[in-house]
Protein backbone atom coordinates (compact mmCIF):
# COMPACT_ATOMS: atom_id res chain seq x y z
CA UNK A 1 0.00 0.00 0.00
CA UNK A 2 1.47 3.33 -1.07
CA UNK A 3 1.73 6.29 1.29
CA UNK A 4 -1.15 8.70 0.45
CA UNK A 5 -0.21 11.73 -1.64
CA UNK A 6 -3.01 13.91 -0.28
CA UNK A 7 -4.85 14.00 3.00
CA UNK A 8 -8.37 12.67 3.46
CA UNK A 9 -11.17 14.75 5.07
CA UNK A 10 -12.09 13.83 8.64
CA UNK A 11 -15.66 12.84 7.72
CA UNK A 12 -14.35 10.28 5.25
CA UNK A 13 -11.83 9.04 7.81
CA UNK A 14 -14.65 8.54 10.33
CA UNK A 15 -16.67 6.65 7.75
CA UNK A 16 -13.78 4.36 6.93
CA UNK A 17 -13.10 3.72 10.61
CA UNK A 18 -16.72 2.74 11.21
CA UNK A 19 -16.66 0.49 8.14
CA UNK A 20 -13.47 -1.22 9.32
CA UNK A 21 -14.89 -1.75 12.78
CA UNK A 22 -18.07 -3.36 11.44
CA UNK A 23 -16.24 -6.63 10.90
CA UNK A 24 -14.95 -6.87 14.48
CA UNK A 25 -16.44 -9.03 17.20
CA UNK A 26 -19.44 -7.56 19.04
CA UNK A 27 -17.97 -7.01 22.49
CA UNK A 28 -20.35 -4.16 23.29
CA UNK A 29 -23.24 -6.55 22.88
CA UNK A 30 -21.56 -8.97 25.32
CA UNK A 31 -21.17 -11.58 22.59
CA UNK A 32 -17.46 -12.18 23.24
CA UNK A 33 -15.76 -13.97 26.12
CA UNK A 34 -12.23 -12.57 25.85
CA UNK A 35 -10.15 -9.61 24.71
CA UNK A 36 -12.38 -6.83 26.11
CA UNK A 37 -13.59 -6.37 29.69
CA UNK A 38 -16.48 -3.95 29.96
CA UNK A 39 -18.23 -2.82 33.12
CA UNK A 40 -20.90 -0.30 32.14
CA UNK A 41 -21.54 2.78 30.05
CA UNK A 42 -20.65 5.19 32.88
CA UNK A 43 -17.28 3.47 33.44
CA UNK A 44 -16.59 3.64 29.70
CA UNK A 45 -17.26 7.39 29.76
CA UNK A 46 -14.76 7.81 32.61
CA UNK A 47 -12.16 5.95 30.55
CA UNK A 48 -12.84 8.01 27.44
CA UNK A 49 -12.66 11.29 29.38
CA UNK A 50 -9.38 10.37 31.05
CA UNK A 51 -7.73 9.20 27.83
CA UNK A 52 -8.81 12.25 25.84
CA UNK A 53 -7.47 14.52 28.61
CA UNK A 54 -4.03 12.84 28.56
CA UNK A 55 -3.92 11.46 25.02
CA UNK A 56 -0.60 13.11 24.07
CA UNK A 57 1.20 13.20 27.43
CA UNK A 58 4.32 11.01 27.65
CA UNK A 59 5.23 9.00 30.74
CA UNK A 60 8.88 8.81 29.65
CA UNK A 61 9.66 11.97 31.62
CA UNK A 62 8.31 12.22 35.17
CA UNK A 63 9.81 15.73 35.29
CA UNK A 64 7.97 17.05 32.24
CA UNK A 65 4.70 15.41 33.31
CA UNK A 66 4.52 15.21 37.10
CA UNK A 67 0.79 14.56 36.73
CA UNK A 68 1.55 11.15 35.19
CA UNK A 69 4.14 10.39 37.86
CA UNK A 70 1.57 11.06 40.54
CA UNK A 71 -1.14 9.02 38.88
CA UNK A 72 1.19 6.08 38.21
CA UNK A 73 2.50 5.98 41.77
CA UNK A 74 -1.03 6.28 43.18
CA UNK A 75 -2.31 3.51 40.90
CA UNK A 76 0.51 1.17 41.90
CA UNK A 77 0.04 2.07 45.57
CA UNK A 78 -3.70 1.34 45.41
CA UNK A 79 -2.94 -1.94 43.63
CA UNK A 80 -0.40 -2.88 46.31
CA UNK A 81 -3.04 -2.17 48.95
CA UNK A 82 -5.52 -4.38 47.10
CA UNK A 83 -2.94 -7.21 47.07
CA UNK A 84 -1.94 -6.74 50.75
CA UNK A 85 1.49 -5.46 49.81
CA UNK A 86 1.88 -3.29 52.91
CA UNK A 87 3.50 0.15 53.18
CA UNK A 88 6.85 -0.94 51.70
CA UNK A 89 5.49 -2.39 48.45
CA UNK A 90 6.56 -0.66 45.23
CA UNK A 91 5.74 -1.03 41.56
CA UNK A 92 5.07 0.50 38.18
CA UNK A 93 2.51 0.50 35.44
CA UNK A 94 3.21 -1.27 32.17
CA UNK A 95 1.43 -1.64 28.85
CA UNK A 96 0.11 -5.11 29.65
CA UNK A 97 0.54 -8.38 31.47
CA UNK A 98 3.30 -9.57 29.16
CA UNK A 99 5.43 -6.51 29.91
CA UNK A 100 4.73 -6.85 33.64
CA UNK A 101 5.84 -10.48 33.53
CA UNK A 102 8.97 -9.71 31.53
CA UNK A 103 9.91 -7.03 34.08
CA UNK A 104 9.43 -9.46 36.98
CA UNK A 105 11.63 -12.09 35.31
CA UNK A 106 14.23 -9.44 34.46
CA UNK A 107 14.26 -8.23 38.07
CA UNK A 108 14.66 -11.78 39.35
CA UNK A 109 17.49 -12.46 36.91
CA UNK A 110 19.43 -9.35 37.93
CA UNK A 111 18.71 -10.06 41.61
CA UNK A 112 20.22 -13.53 41.15
CA UNK A 113 23.21 -12.17 39.21
CA UNK A 114 24.12 -10.01 42.16
CA UNK A 115 23.62 -12.65 44.85
CA UNK A 116 24.51 -15.84 42.99
CA UNK A 117 27.08 -14.90 40.33
CA UNK A 118 28.13 -18.54 40.00
CA UNK A 119 24.91 -19.26 38.06
CA UNK A 120 25.74 -19.12 34.35
CA UNK A 121 22.66 -20.89 32.97
CA UNK A 122 19.66 -19.59 34.95
CA UNK A 123 16.36 -21.50 34.96
CA UNK A 124 12.72 -20.54 35.43
CA UNK A 125 10.09 -22.96 36.76
CA UNK A 126 6.52 -22.65 35.51
CA UNK A 127 3.43 -24.89 35.49
CA UNK A 128 2.18 -26.05 32.11
CA UNK A 129 -0.89 -23.84 32.60
CA UNK A 130 1.19 -20.65 33.04
CA UNK A 131 0.86 -17.88 30.49
CA UNK A 132 3.25 -18.03 27.49
CA UNK A 133 4.48 -14.56 28.49
CA UNK A 134 6.86 -16.41 30.85
CA UNK A 135 8.20 -18.38 27.89
CA UNK A 136 8.59 -15.10 26.02
CA UNK A 137 10.39 -13.49 28.96
CA UNK A 138 12.75 -16.47 29.25
CA UNK A 139 13.38 -16.39 25.49
CA UNK A 140 14.21 -12.68 25.50
CA UNK A 141 16.34 -12.86 28.66
CA UNK A 142 18.22 -16.07 27.81
CA UNK A 143 16.76 -18.14 30.64
CA UNK A 144 15.88 -21.83 30.40
CA UNK A 145 12.25 -22.73 31.12
CA UNK A 146 11.40 -25.83 33.12
CA UNK A 147 7.73 -26.70 32.63
CA UNK A 148 5.98 -28.64 35.40
CA UNK A 149 3.04 -30.90 34.47
CA UNK A 150 -0.51 -30.30 35.64
CA UNK A 151 -3.39 -32.67 36.33
CA UNK A 152 -6.52 -33.05 34.19
CA UNK A 153 -8.12 -30.40 36.40
CA UNK A 154 -5.20 -28.04 35.61
CA UNK A 155 -3.69 -28.26 39.12
CA UNK A 156 0.10 -28.23 39.23
CA UNK A 157 1.89 -31.44 40.26
CA UNK A 158 3.50 -30.29 43.52
CA UNK A 159 5.96 -33.20 43.68
CA UNK A 160 7.18 -32.48 40.17
CA UNK A 161 7.33 -28.78 41.01
CA UNK A 162 9.57 -29.33 44.03
CA UNK A 163 11.83 -31.74 42.11
CA UNK A 164 12.28 -29.16 39.34
CA UNK A 165 14.39 -26.89 41.57
CA UNK A 166 18.16 -27.13 41.22
CA UNK A 167 21.26 -24.98 41.72
CA UNK A 168 20.42 -22.95 38.57
CA UNK A 169 16.85 -22.06 39.50
CA UNK A 170 16.37 -18.32 39.90
CA UNK A 171 12.60 -17.92 39.45
CA UNK A 172 9.39 -19.84 40.12
CA UNK A 173 5.77 -18.81 39.72
CA UNK A 174 2.13 -19.72 40.13
CA UNK A 175 -1.09 -18.33 38.68
CA UNK A 176 -4.00 -16.80 40.56
CA UNK A 177 -5.84 -17.62 38.45
CA UNK A 178 -4.60 -19.31 35.28
CA UNK A 179 -5.98 -17.98 32.02
CA UNK A 180 -6.79 -21.29 30.26
CA UNK A 181 -9.02 -22.86 32.92
CA UNK A 182 -9.44 -20.24 35.67
CA UNK A 183 -7.80 -22.40 38.33
CA UNK A 184 -5.79 -20.95 41.23
CA UNK A 185 -2.47 -22.72 41.78
CA UNK A 186 -1.61 -23.82 45.35
CA UNK A 187 0.28 -20.57 45.88
CA UNK A 188 1.01 -21.05 49.61
CA UNK A 189 2.72 -24.40 49.08
CA UNK A 190 4.55 -23.31 45.94
CA UNK A 191 5.82 -20.10 47.55
CA UNK A 192 6.96 -22.00 50.65
CA UNK A 193 9.10 -24.34 48.52
CA UNK A 194 10.66 -21.41 46.66
CA UNK A 195 11.33 -19.52 49.90
CA UNK A 196 13.00 -22.55 51.47
CA UNK A 197 15.28 -22.86 48.45
CA UNK A 198 16.02 -19.13 48.31
CA UNK A 199 14.33 -18.62 44.94
CA UNK A 200 12.31 -15.62 43.77
CA UNK A 201 8.59 -16.48 43.66
CA UNK A 202 6.13 -14.56 41.48
CA UNK A 203 2.33 -14.68 41.39
CA UNK A 204 0.80 -14.06 38.00
CA UNK A 205 -2.51 -12.43 38.84
CA UNK A 206 -2.88 -10.63 35.54
CA UNK A 207 -6.43 -11.90 35.14
CA UNK A 208 -7.40 -12.39 38.78
CA UNK A 209 -5.71 -9.47 40.53
CA UNK A 210 -8.62 -7.06 40.13
CA UNK A 211 -11.44 -9.47 40.91
CA UNK A 212 -10.22 -12.07 43.43
CA UNK A 213 -9.87 -9.54 46.29
CA UNK A 214 -13.46 -8.40 45.75
CA UNK A 215 -14.79 -11.95 45.49
CA UNK A 216 -13.02 -12.77 48.75
CA UNK A 217 -14.63 -9.73 50.37
CA UNK A 218 -18.02 -10.93 49.10
CA UNK A 219 -17.51 -14.21 50.94
CA UNK A 220 -16.48 -16.53 48.12
CA UNK A 221 -13.92 -19.21 49.14
CA UNK A 222 -10.80 -17.69 47.59
CA UNK A 223 -7.55 -19.18 48.95
CA UNK A 224 -4.67 -16.83 49.91
CA UNK A 225 -2.74 -15.84 46.80
CA UNK A 226 -1.06 -12.48 47.40
CA UNK A 227 1.59 -10.73 49.52
CA UNK A 228 0.07 -12.16 52.70
CA UNK A 229 2.12 -15.23 51.76
CA UNK A 230 5.68 -14.79 53.00
CA UNK A 231 7.47 -16.20 49.95
CA UNK A 232 5.78 -13.97 47.37
CA UNK A 233 8.26 -11.40 46.07
CA UNK A 234 6.38 -9.96 43.09
CA UNK A 235 2.93 -9.93 41.48
CA UNK A 236 1.53 -8.93 38.10
CA UNK A 237 -2.06 -7.66 37.82
CA UNK A 238 -3.76 -6.15 34.78
CA UNK A 239 -6.02 -3.15 35.22
CA UNK A 240 -7.25 -3.49 31.64
CA UNK A 241 -8.94 -6.77 32.55
CA UNK A 242 -11.15 -6.75 35.65
CA UNK A 243 -10.03 -3.21 36.42
CA UNK A 244 -12.26 -2.29 33.44
CA UNK A 245 -9.77 0.08 31.83
CA UNK A 246 -8.90 0.21 28.13
CA UNK A 247 -5.68 -1.41 26.86
CA UNK A 248 -2.90 -1.19 27.84
CA UNK A 249 -2.76 -0.83 31.60
CA UNK A 250 -1.08 -3.38 33.83
CA UNK A 251 0.94 -3.32 37.05
CA UNK A 252 4.01 -5.06 38.38
CA UNK A 253 4.31 -4.91 42.17
CA UNK A 254 7.23 -5.91 44.41
CA UNK A 255 7.33 -6.59 48.12
CA UNK A 256 9.65 -3.59 48.53
CA UNK A 257 11.52 -0.96 46.53
CA UNK A 258 14.83 -2.80 46.99
CA UNK A 259 13.45 -5.56 44.78
CA UNK A 260 11.87 -3.12 42.32
CA UNK A 261 15.24 -1.50 41.57
CA UNK A 262 16.33 -4.64 39.66
CA UNK A 263 13.58 -3.92 37.17
CA UNK A 264 14.95 -0.51 36.20
CA UNK A 265 17.13 0.24 33.19
CA UNK A 266 19.56 3.14 33.61
CA UNK A 267 22.13 4.40 31.08
CA UNK A 268 24.24 7.41 32.03
CA UNK A 269 26.73 7.64 29.11
CA UNK A 270 24.50 8.87 26.29
CA UNK A 271 25.17 12.32 24.86
CA UNK A 272 21.42 12.90 24.88
CA UNK A 273 21.40 12.85 28.67
CA UNK A 274 20.65 10.31 31.38
CA UNK A 275 18.26 7.64 30.12
CA UNK A 276 16.28 5.78 32.79
CA UNK A 277 13.09 3.75 32.36
CA UNK A 278 11.11 1.53 34.73
CA UNK A 279 9.82 -0.78 31.99
CA UNK A 280 10.55 -2.00 28.47
CA UNK A 281 8.76 0.92 26.85
CA UNK A 282 10.53 4.26 26.77
CA UNK A 283 7.74 6.57 25.67
CA UNK A 284 4.56 5.64 27.52
CA UNK A 285 1.10 6.96 26.76
CA UNK A 286 -0.45 9.02 29.53
CA UNK A 287 -3.94 7.91 28.50
CA UNK A 288 -3.94 4.45 30.13
CA UNK A 289 -2.36 5.85 33.30
CA UNK A 290 -5.04 8.51 33.57
CA UNK A 291 -7.78 6.00 32.76
CA UNK A 292 -6.59 3.53 35.42
CA UNK A 293 -6.33 6.25 38.05
CA UNK A 294 -9.75 7.64 37.16
CA UNK A 295 -11.66 4.34 37.08
CA UNK A 296 -10.14 3.09 40.34
CA UNK A 297 -11.15 6.37 41.98
CA UNK A 298 -14.57 6.33 40.32
CA UNK A 299 -15.52 2.78 41.35
CA UNK A 300 -13.72 2.23 44.65
CA UNK A 301 -14.26 -0.94 46.68
CA UNK A 302 -18.04 -0.51 46.53
CA UNK A 303 -18.21 -0.29 42.75
CA UNK A 304 -15.74 -3.10 42.12
CA UNK A 305 -17.60 -5.39 44.54
CA UNK A 306 -20.87 -4.70 42.74
CA UNK A 307 -19.27 -5.59 39.40
CA UNK A 308 -17.59 -8.68 40.85
CA UNK A 309 -20.93 -9.86 42.19
CA UNK A 310 -22.55 -9.48 38.76
CA UNK A 311 -19.68 -11.22 36.97
CA UNK A 312 -19.77 -14.11 39.46
CA UNK A 313 -23.53 -14.48 39.12
CA UNK A 314 -23.21 -14.58 35.32
CA UNK A 315 -20.47 -17.19 35.66
CA UNK A 316 -22.61 -19.35 37.95
CA UNK A 317 -25.59 -19.24 35.61
CA UNK A 318 -23.47 -20.00 32.53
CA UNK A 319 -21.66 -22.89 34.18
CA UNK A 320 -24.87 -24.40 35.56
CA UNK A 321 -26.54 -24.13 32.15
CA UNK A 322 -23.57 -25.62 30.30
CA UNK A 323 -23.37 -28.56 32.71
CA UNK A 324 -26.96 -29.46 31.74
CA UNK A 325 -26.02 -29.77 28.05
CA UNK A 326 -25.23 -33.43 27.23
CA UNK A 327 -21.65 -34.05 26.13
CA UNK A 328 -20.07 -30.99 27.77
CA UNK A 329 -18.10 -30.59 31.00
CA UNK A 330 -16.18 -27.90 32.89
CA UNK A 331 -12.42 -28.37 33.32
CA UNK A 332 -11.45 -28.59 37.00
CA UNK A 333 -13.11 -26.55 39.71
CA UNK A 334 -12.61 -22.86 38.83
CA UNK A 335 -13.43 -20.62 41.82
CA UNK A 336 -13.89 -17.32 40.02
CA UNK A 337 -15.02 -15.94 36.67
CA UNK A 338 -12.96 -17.85 34.12
CA UNK A 339 -13.60 -21.43 33.04
CA UNK A 340 -13.14 -23.80 30.11
CA UNK A 341 -15.56 -26.23 28.50
CA UNK A 342 -14.45 -29.59 27.13
CA UNK A 343 -16.14 -32.64 25.65
CA UNK A 344 -15.39 -36.35 25.29
CA UNK A 345 -17.84 -36.75 22.42
CA UNK A 346 -17.87 -33.50 20.43
CA UNK A 347 -15.27 -31.54 18.48
CA UNK A 348 -15.26 -28.35 20.57
CA UNK A 349 -13.39 -26.43 17.87
CA UNK A 350 -16.27 -27.11 15.49
CA UNK A 351 -18.64 -26.07 18.28
CA UNK A 352 -16.77 -22.78 18.57
CA UNK A 353 -17.09 -22.25 14.80
CA UNK A 354 -20.83 -23.01 15.01
CA UNK A 355 -21.20 -20.35 17.70
CA UNK A 356 -19.35 -17.82 15.54
CA UNK A 357 -21.97 -18.29 12.82
CA UNK A 358 -24.50 -17.34 15.50
CA UNK A 359 -22.57 -14.17 16.35
CA UNK A 360 -20.72 -15.39 19.48
CA UNK A 361 -16.93 -15.25 19.89
CA UNK A 362 -15.41 -17.94 22.10
CA UNK A 363 -11.67 -18.65 22.08
CA UNK A 364 -10.44 -22.15 21.30
CA UNK A 365 -7.75 -23.83 23.39
CA UNK A 366 -5.94 -27.14 23.02
CA UNK A 367 -4.09 -29.69 25.15
CA UNK A 368 -6.86 -30.62 25.92
CA UNK A 369 -9.30 -29.15 23.39
CA UNK A 370 -11.57 -26.66 25.17
CA UNK A 371 -13.53 -23.46 24.69
CA UNK A 372 -12.48 -20.56 26.91
CA UNK A 373 -14.85 -18.26 28.85
CA UNK A 374 -13.79 -15.14 30.71
CA UNK A 375 -16.99 -13.66 32.12
CA UNK A 376 -17.60 -9.96 32.75
CA UNK A 377 -20.55 -8.18 34.40
CA UNK A 378 -21.97 -7.40 30.95
CA UNK A 379 -22.55 -11.13 30.35
CA UNK A 380 -25.28 -11.24 32.98
CA UNK A 381 -27.75 -9.90 30.41
CA UNK A 382 -27.05 -12.54 27.74
CA UNK A 383 -27.10 -15.80 29.72
CA UNK A 384 -30.44 -17.03 28.40
CA UNK A 385 -29.90 -16.35 24.65
CA UNK A 386 -26.35 -17.67 24.86
CA UNK A 387 -27.37 -20.98 26.45
CA UNK A 388 -30.13 -21.42 23.86
CA UNK A 389 -27.68 -20.89 20.99
CA UNK A 390 -25.06 -23.07 22.68
CA UNK A 391 -27.56 -25.92 23.08
CA UNK A 392 -28.61 -25.60 19.43
CA UNK A 393 -24.98 -25.52 18.29
CA UNK A 394 -24.19 -28.70 20.24
CA UNK A 395 -27.07 -30.48 18.49
CA UNK A 396 -25.83 -29.23 15.12
CA UNK A 397 -22.22 -30.31 15.72
CA UNK A 398 -23.25 -33.74 16.99
CA UNK A 399 -24.69 -34.48 13.52
CA UNK A 400 -21.58 -33.47 11.57
CA UNK A 401 -19.24 -35.96 9.95
CA UNK A 402 -15.43 -35.71 10.05
CA UNK A 403 -15.25 -34.52 6.43
CA UNK A 404 -17.56 -31.61 7.27
CA UNK A 405 -15.08 -30.08 9.72
CA UNK A 406 -13.45 -26.86 8.49
CA UNK A 407 -12.40 -23.39 9.66
CA UNK A 408 -10.64 -22.97 13.01
CA UNK A 409 -11.52 -26.55 13.92
CA UNK A 410 -9.49 -27.88 11.01
CA UNK A 411 -6.51 -25.61 11.80
CA UNK A 412 -6.42 -26.56 15.49
CA UNK A 413 -6.96 -30.20 14.62
CA UNK A 414 -3.99 -30.19 12.28
CA UNK A 415 -1.69 -28.33 14.70
CA UNK A 416 -2.69 -30.59 17.57
CA UNK A 417 -2.16 -33.77 15.56
CA UNK A 418 1.41 -33.02 14.48
CA UNK A 419 3.77 -35.23 16.52
CA UNK A 420 6.71 -32.98 15.62
CA UNK A 421 6.10 -29.86 17.74
CA UNK A 422 8.90 -28.01 15.93
CA UNK A 423 6.90 -28.51 12.73
CA UNK A 424 3.77 -27.21 14.48
CA UNK A 425 5.67 -24.12 15.57
CA UNK A 426 7.08 -23.56 12.09
CA UNK A 427 3.63 -23.86 10.52
CA UNK A 428 2.11 -21.42 13.02
CA UNK A 429 5.00 -18.97 12.56
CA UNK A 430 4.48 -18.98 8.80
CA UNK A 431 0.74 -18.50 9.24
CA UNK A 432 1.20 -15.42 11.44
CA UNK A 433 3.97 -14.05 9.26
CA UNK A 434 1.59 -14.17 6.29
CA UNK A 435 -1.33 -12.82 8.31
CA UNK A 436 0.21 -9.39 8.92
CA UNK A 437 0.28 -8.25 5.31
CA UNK A 438 -1.90 -5.80 3.45
CA UNK A 439 -4.54 -7.83 1.62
Amino acid sequence: MEFPQKGIPIDKIKGELIALKSGDMDWKGARAFSMVFRASEDVSKVVETAISTFVFENGLSPFAFPSLLRMETEVTSMTADLLHGGPNAAGNMTTGGTESIIMAVKAARDYARERRPEIKEPELIMPRSAHPAFNKAAYYLNIKTVTVPTSESSIVDLDAYEKAFNSNTIFAMGSAFSYPHGVIDPIEKMAAVAKEKGVWFHVDSCVGGFILPFLEKLGYPIPPFDFRIAGVMSMSADIHKYGYVSKGASTITYRNADLRKYQLFVYTDWNGGVYATPAISGARSGGPMAAAWSVMKFLGWEGYMRLAKDAMEATRLLMEGIKLIPGLHIIGDPPATTFAVGSDTLNVFTLGDAMKTRGWNIDSQHMPPTLHFTVSPMHLKIVEPFLKDFTDAVKEVSLLKQEDISGEAAIYGMIGSLPDRAQAKEMTTQYFNDLYRVK
